[in-house]
């Protein structure tokens, strides 16, 4: 029985980075074996097992063969003739199909190494195409170092789209590797990947539609709306926004691409567009409700947001704030305008622009918030009809003095 470190450990530490989660295959043994060693079994499909003392994953060296559509599809086969190389051939790309023995040797079958310095995704061999998982795997690696994709995987991924294998892809896994993608460091390759081999059109056509689209070159100086969405996309993992923010600059404007041809370049009710095409991206991906809810703030009010400084009287400020859920959720408006201000520096050029949007609506919702709301609902009880009115008109004389001062501040610029 030899015990092998493998994949990702081994790829992270040649790249001098910190190792999370070590995994481990074990080859020439059988299941009986490590259970009698007080290994736990945990694999419901695959031959897994946590070791005694660590808890770490120790899998049996196993082959893989498609049985059929989908990532589910497979036959797999483990014992003790399966061998290192048989493993580790099954793996997806050459950077993840190395291993490292006891005394700290690299098995390296597959030219893993060499695409690791030359920054190259190379899938191991043709069973690459057997898994549709393994296109967002590439993508999402991409955004994580930044690695070109070799040709001849590309040209695979490509053949795999055209085969229909992405369809067969289920929501639950697409946003699992999807969410993981928008959390790299450069989530906007992910993306370009994913319209480079076609599976963008396929997964999320709404952000597809948008390249192409052209905005007015005054304000958006990429013109193309897709651009300008991946600009938006990669200054919010700049930013180190969090997942549902990433996630709502990438669906920000999906509204432009229902933009009539002939109001082009202009886009205007875009914000209000947009909402439709976020639910249904929503539903059928099936995203966190706290995501969901988010993008489709974002899409509704970054507009409205992106202008409060042409607001005049303090009474609309209220509505706006009201209509947004502001005095019972700050959190999520202050999560809003992150993306607001991810969306005002993601143009082409405009990286640094500064957005005094942000703090002053936070300021607007502080202000707001410093009346007695109870005082006033006593001082009505006998006209109960009223309290509500009675309490903006009180929120109003609150935010009055700061919406004009900030006016009077932008008019200035």
């Amino acid at each position: 029985m030899q015990i092998y470190l493998v994949g990702g450990a081994v790829r992270d530490t040649l790249l001098g980075k910190n190792v999370q989660d070590r995994d481990w295959v074990v080859v020439g043994a059988e299941a009986s074996t490590l259970l009698a060693q007080g290994f736990t079994a945990v694999g419901k499909d695959f031959p897994i097992f946590l070791h005694p003392k660590t808890h770490e994953e120790y899998a049996l060296a196993r082959t893989e063969r498609k049985t059929g559509k989908g990532y589910t599809a497979f036959a797999v086969h483990a014992d003790a003739s399966v061998t290192l190389e048989q493993d580790l051939q099954r793996r997806d790309l050459t950077i993840n199909a190395m291993a490292q023995d006891e005394h700290g040797s690299i098995i390296d079958p597959f030219g893993g190494q060499r695409d690791l310095q030359q920054g190259i995704l190379r899938h191991v061999s043709p069973a690459f195409a057997e898994d549709p998982v393994r296109i967002l795997r590439t993508a999402r690696f991409a955004a994580r170092y930044g690695f070109a994709i070799a040709p001849e995987t590309m040209q695979l991924m490509r053949d795999m789209v055209a085969a229909g294998e992405v369809d067969a892809l289920v929501a639950e896994r697409v946003w699992q590797e999807f969410a993981k993608g928008l959390m790299e460091c450069e989530p906007r390759k992910m993306i370009e990947v994913l319209r480079d081999c076609g599976a963008l059109a396929i997964l999320l056509p709404e952000v597809e539609a948008l390249f192409g689209v052209p905005q007015h070159a005054d304000y958006h100086p990429e013109v193309d709306s897709g651009e300008h969405t991946l600009l938006v996309l990669q200054r919010a993992a700049d930013l180190n926004l969090s997942l549902a923010e990433r996630y709502a600059a990438l669906l920000h404007d999906l509204g432009k691409a229902l933009t009539p041809h002939d109001v082009l370049p202009k886009h205007i009710g875009h914000d209000r567009r947009g909402v439709e095409p976020i639910r249904a991206v929503n539903q059928r991906w099936r995203v966190p409700k706290h995501c969901a809810e988010l993008a489709e703030l974002v899409c509704a009010f970054h507009i409205r947001f992106h202008q409060i400084g042409q607001i005049k009287q303090a009474s609309k400020i209220i509505k706006l704030l009201k209509e947004c859920d502001a005095f019972r959720r700050p959190e999520r408006v202050q999560a809003a305008l992150n993306v607001c201000l991810a969306d005002q520096q993601g143009r082409l050029g405009k990286q640094n622009s500064p957005y005094p949007q942000r703090e002053h609506i936070m300021a607007l919702i502080a202000a707001a918030q410093q009346i007695n709301a109870g005082e006033i609902a006593q001082q009505y009880a006998k006209q109960p009809a009223q309290i509500s009115e009675k309490i903006d008109e009180a929120r109003a004389m609150q935010v009055k003095a700061l919406q004009a001062a900030f006016r009077e501040k932008m008019t200035e610029h």
